[in-house]
């Protein structure tokens, strides 16, 4: 069998031909997109991952700002109520103070009621037996109460004691004046003269006294000299009558 060469050389021409044709215009274009796509899909999927991590990024980051915003709402909370409970206890200890106040003002005033009560029958009571007392002694001994008070404090000055003559001489010389005499009933001159006599008895010496009549001496005369002084009222009397009955 006989090789035809020109037919063998021309076939392989055209072979080599046809490849050269077929990677320049087939093969390098579809080469080229294959890389071309293959590149797009390596963008893509960086791109994806990308975009994922970023998601994932995000997602941590929400999470976190979740985690963060319950702490911060359980602190909140926790202030808040703390702060009602705090307020709540302020409330109640205000309340309670008001209360101790009110209770305190009310038990003042109650007190301060019996306290005038008390006074104002301790006063009518005064009155009452100053009242009796001069009708009894007008009646049975035919003198008045008031002579009856003056001889008893005259009596009272004339007996007074060292000590009580020391201390009116330390209060004369402290402050020279006037001894005063104060009487819950206006002195007649005749009483007057009595008091003045007993006192110079006393001291041994002329002193000026001065007289006042002043509602705040019930049933009574009071003398004193430079805050040294000597009384005697039917208050004393009823008060050490309410000691021994006690």
């Amino acid at each position: 069998m006989l090789i035809d060469w020109f037919t063998v050389g021309a076939q392989t021409l055209n072979f080599l031909i046809l490849v050269w044709l077929m990677k320049r215009y087939l093969y390098k274009p579809v080469l080229d997109a294959i890389d071309a796509r293959e590149k797009r899909i390596a963008s893509e999927l960086a791109d994806a991952a990308q975009k994922q991590a970023q998601a994932d990024s995000e997602r941590d980051t929400f999470k976190q700002k979740n985690a963060d915003f319950d702490q911060q709402r359980e602190a909140l909370a926790r202030k808040a109520s703390a702060e009602v409970d705090a307020e709540r206890k302020r409330l109640l200890t205000d309340a309670r103070t008001a209360a101790d106040a009110v209770q305190a003002k009310r038990h003042e005033a109650l007190e301060s009621e019996l306290q005038t009560l008390q006074e104002d029958i301790a006063r009518r009571s005064q009155e009452e037996v100053f009242a009796i007392a001069r009708k009894v002694l007008t009646d049975l001994a035919g003198t008045t109460l008031e002579d009856r008070i003056t001889e008893v404090f005259a009596q009272r000055l004339g007996s007074m004691d060292a000590h009580a003559k020391s201390e009116l001489s330390k209060a004369l010389q402290a402050s020279p004046g006037t001894v005063r005499v104060r009487s819950a009933f206006e002195l007649t001159p005749a009483q007057q003269a009595a008091l003045g006599q007993a006192l110079d008895a006393a001291m041994g010496a002329k002193l000026p006294i001065r007289f006042e009549t002043t509602p705040d001496v019930i049933g009574g005369i009071e003398l004193s000299a430079n805050g040294w002084k000597i009384a005697w009222n039917i208050s004393d009397f009823l008060a050490s009558l309410q000691q021994k009955a006690s």
